[in-house]
């Protein structure tokens, strides 16, 4: 078999796909030379620049049978201890549009029309508050 082959089936023995908003995990088994298995991991996750092309930052784990065990064990261990320290509902902001909405004080209208107005410069966006455009 030529390398091409070997390049090729070593794509094609087994794969799985867990879509997860933004993030896409692939699961997929691959050939050592040795036509032995191991399995790699793969985080893509979708970005967009600011000119609105769209580009994926990947990461890859790469796993080994003989650590196939000790792997699993841990994975469990702190899966365990997530769900027991903060249960299984997704509380993050990103998977819960309404996060803010949710967990912001009410706000006063009468007291916000009372305050002097103070001008900051031009208005930005509140996802957008960390960005400091002072040294531009």
């Amino acid at each position: 078999m030529s390398d091409h082959d070997h390049q090729a089936n070593k794509e094609e023995i087994f794969s799985k796909v867990l879509r997860a908003g933004r993030r896409t995990y692939f699961f997929d088994v691959r050939s050592t030379r040795a036509d032995d298995f191991y399995l790699t991991i793969t985080e893509s996750k979708k970005h967009t620049n600011q000119d609105g092309e769209v580009y994926y930052k990947k990461h890859k784990i790469y796993l080994y049978k003989e650590d196939f065990d000790n792997f699993k064990d841990l994975l469990e261990q702190t899966t365990d201890y997530i769900i027991e320290q903060r249960g299984s509902e997704v509380i993050s902001e990103k998977h819960q549009p309404d996060f803010h909405k949710k967990h912001s004080e009410p706000v006063n209208l009468e007291e916000e029309d009372q305050k002097p107005e103070q001008s900051q410069g031009p208005e930005v966006p509140s996802a957008y508050t960390d960005v400091r455009f002072d040294d531009i």
